[in-house]
Order: structure tokens, then sequence, then C-alpha cells
């Protein structure tokens, strides 16, 4: 797969050197061409301009703070429409830890409303340093990665990457529950600020350990 990648920064560089060792092309961009350019290095990829990644993509990544999203998505343009496009942002602020985006609505939803691509909320609900795991196991147990959007072969898209992390892929409906990925990432966020591991996580409840007791 050919994945595009818009953004250089901790959450790009784990990600993406997972799915390079998984055997993904890849190309990014980013605000700083140095970075990205370094980024290209280490997976053996290649750096670009925004349209040239958008072209590239198979599938678009975009891994940024949310301060410079509205740029960002200014500058893609409709150069990602009907690509499927992979959320793993988060609209949080650090000081109450609350949601930038209106009530009920998520990132997730204004990036495909300004792109006109077929997004998937995904990889939002964890610390850069636990997608560097290979593969990130917790209790002898996956990681269940929930994943989330309207469109089939984009959510088809999120759940090969998920699973090429070594994830386990837990769809979580349609886009409109993106906001819930959103706000449970805040209380992860809070978490952190405060001075959590940085391995901290959400995962499911292992049913067989439960039923027998553990």
């Amino acid at each position: 797969m050919r994945i595009g990648i818009f953004g250089a920064g901790t959450m790009a560089d784990a990600l993406g050197t997972r799915w390079a060792a998984a055997g993904h092309e890849l190309m990014v961009t980013g605000r700083t061409p140095a970075k990205a350019q370094a980024l290209a290095g280490k997976w053996g990829g290649r750096a670009g301009r925004v349209e040239e990644v958008a072209q590239f993509a198979d599938v678009a990544v975009i891994a940024l703070r949310y301060q410079g999203m509205a740029a960002m998505l200014d500058e893609i343009g409709d150069a990602l429409r009907d690509k499927p496009i992979i959320d793993c942002n988060n609209p949080v602020e650090v000081e109450h830890f609350t949601l930038v985006t209106r009530p009920g609505r998520s990132m997730a939803q204004d990036i495909e409303r300004a792109t006109g691509g077929h997004v998937v909320k995904a990889f939002n609900l964890c610390h850069a340093l636990v997608w560097q795991l290979e593969p990130p196991v917790f209790d002898g147990r996956r990681l269940v990665v929930p994943y989330c959007g309207d469109d089939a072969a984009a959510r088809e898209a999120a759940r090969r990457l998920i699973t090429d992390i070594g994830g386990d892929p837990m769809p979580a409906g349609d886009l409109r529950h993106a906001h819930h990925l959103e706000a449970m990432a805040a209380l992860v966020i809070s978490l952190l600020y405060g001075g959590r591991d940085p391995y901290t996580v959400f995962n499911l409840v292992d049913r067989a350990a439960v039923s027998a007791g553990a």
C-alpha cells in the first residue's frame, strides 16, 4: 500500500516506522522539510510537497497537532477527494482537557468535509511510544484499536494498517462516533499530563480471563 503521511512529528514517526517495516511504501510532507526528509530517509521512503504526497497516496494519514490542522487542510484543498484518509489527531486543549470542536462534532468529520475524502478515525487513543512497540501487547493481549468511518474501503484500509502494526482492530461504527473516540483521548491526555506512564492505554477486558475468574 502507498501511504502518504501529512505531518513529520512523533506520531508520524512512530506509525510510519512500523508501516515501513511491514512493507508499505511511504511518502511524507511536513511544515519543516528537513524533518520530513529525515523521516523519509529513516523509512526508505520519499519526502515531497503536499500535492505530491496526495497524488502518491493510496491512503493518506494526517498526523498533526490540532493547532496546525486548518492551515494543512487549506493547503490540501481537494487533492485527497475520494481517497481514504486516516485521522489520528485529537482536538484537545491541555489547560482543562476539553475538546475544541463544536459539541457533538468531531475533527474527523471536519476533515472529511474539508477534503472530500473518506475519513476513518483511528490510532488516536495512545501516546506515540505505544505505537513503537513491536507489537503493542499489554498483559499478553494485543492492543485493541477502535476505528470508525462511513466508507467500507477506507475502513478496510484502516483495519489492515492496524493489523500490520500488531493491533487488534475493533470497528466502532460510522464516523458519527469519532467524537466519542476524541473524548476518550481527552481522558488519556489528561492522565499523561498528570504524570501517568506514557504507555497508559485503554484496552478491553479479556473475556476468557474474566470467565476463568482471573
